[in-house]
């Protein structure tokens, strides 16, 4: 167990301080404890979760096909018309990249709006900082609403046996998505005092233009396909397909529509930039990440971890529910939350064993933690690192003060809500 715990601690703290070389680093931490008996290599192939790696990848070249056919544009367009000022046309903007983020990964939303926010800054000779901002932090916040809306959600629904349906209606009770949708009515309300000065007048002359639906249906069909399976007897169905079918549903339509826009372009040329965009960095950290965990287990550290946990908090579920959450915001505002949640499901599973209790409301007050407290600093989470990413290409450098001054408001505002809403519904 020492030795697990040397590794692990040592796999964090490079994490930390390299995080171009995540990926590598989760991958050798991973071989260390194979090679050194930690994990033996007969569990190696189980310990990863081959349905979250498809379903992720699968979505990836799915999203990447429906943002190619400029659909994300043009429903942004048709919003803008409806707004009567710049401060109206920014918090619907958040607002559209939030919804668009409960389905699309984050990173994409924020690829995707961010240009309509950037012309509009253009016509109106203003700077485009506040709002690329505002859609950054509203794409991070719904990430958590759906089974396919973040990394995250999708780590969860593999660790807690949840499918796409049980993140609006779980065991009886609402699930993360309403949790995530009052953070967001709260946290539009500060929005709009923020921007409460910016009155300018807005509008757009021309529409873009979509002429291949396709992609949107793929979309489209990967949510129904998904929530189909959810609601399928298990019964008489082969065990490989039962455990892995989200991750076969999304990788069946991401080559369907690769096969349709070679058959339809009559050119690789999307889909070999599609293959290449996939991100492959990502899929290896978690595989990685999936493997050091399995050894932490192995080893009996998860179990300490979360005995420490309970003991720590005098076995007080409010304490340790508290600490949970707010220790995943202060956390995620420095860390990637990819890994924190991966390392985090299995002892939050072992702290409800220690305690008897239900381990949904762990669980839930992780997920607020983690996801939603990500925006609190320009590095906490990725759509953020790529909305300053845009920002600093169009010539506009923004200062951590500057960022903070929304995103720390806009984070209290979300985080609270959920911690307070999760304690209400999940507690007893």
């Amino acid at each position: 167990m020492t030795l697990a715990l040397i590794l692990f601690a040592a796999t964090y703290i490079a994490l930390l301080f390299f995080p171009k070389f995540r990926a590598y680093i989760a991958l050798g931490s991973a071989a260390v404890f194979v090679v050194t008996g930690i994990l033996p290599i007969g569990k190696v192939g189980g310990a990863v979760d081959w349905n979250v790696i498809m379903m992720i990848m699968g979505t990836m070249g799915v999203v990447s096909l429906f943002i190619e056919s400029r659909m994300p544009a043009l429903l942004a367009d048709l919003i803008i018309d409806k707004m009567p000022n710049v401060k109206w046309a920014t918090i619907a903007l958040a607002l559209f990249a939030g919804i668009i983020s409960a389905f699309v990964d984050n990173v994409a939303t924020v690829l995707m709006v961010a240009p309509v926010a950037i012309t509009i800054s253009r016509k109106l000779k203003i700077s485009p900082v506040n709002s690329i901002i505002a859609i950054a932090v509203s794409s991070n916040l719904q990430g958590a609403a759906t089974l396919v809306g973040d990394t995250t959600s999708i780590l969860l629904g593999g660790h807690a046996g949840m499918n796409f349906l049980d993140f609006f209606v779980y065991k009886g009770r609402p699930g993360m998505f309403w949790v995530v949708q009052v953070g967001a009515l709260v946290s539009m309300f500060v929005l709009l005092y923020l921007f409460r000065k910016d009155k300018a007048p807005v509008n757009t002359d021309e529409h873009t233009v979509v002429t291949d639906y396709i992609p949107s249906f793929l979309l489209l069909c990967t949510m129904l396909l998904l929530i189909t399976a959810s609601l399928l007897p298990k019964d008489g169905i082969p065990p490989f397909i039962t455990t892995h079918i989200n991750g076969l549903i999304c990788m069946t339509l991401m080559v369907v529509g690769f096969i349709y826009s070679l058959v339809t372009t009559k050119s690789t040329r999307i889909v070999v930039e599609i293959i290449k965009e996939i991100d492959y960095f990502t899929l290896l950290l978690l595989t990685g990440i999936f493997v050091v965990i399995a050894g932490l287990t192995e080893a009996g550290v998860v179990d300490e971890i979360s005995r420490i946990f309970v003991q720590v908090s005098g076995n007080n579920l409010f304490v340790i529910y508290t600490l949970i959450v707010w220790v995943s915001v202060l956390l995620s505002a420095f860390i990637d939350n990819i890994p924190y949640v991966a390392t985090m499901l299995p002892v939050a599973s072992g702290i409800a064993a220690h305690l008897g209790i239900d381990p949904t409301l762990i669980y839930f007050g992780l997920m607020v933690g983690a996801t939603l407290g990500g925006n609190l600093t320009p590095i906490g989470a990725s759509a953020n690192i790529a909305g300053l990413g845009i920002l600093r290409k169009e010539g506009f450098e923004v200062k951590t003060a500057q960022f903070m001054k929304i995103s720390v408001p806009f984070t209290l505002a979300a985080v609270t809500s959920g911690y307070i809403l999760v304690w209400l519904i999940w507690a007893h």
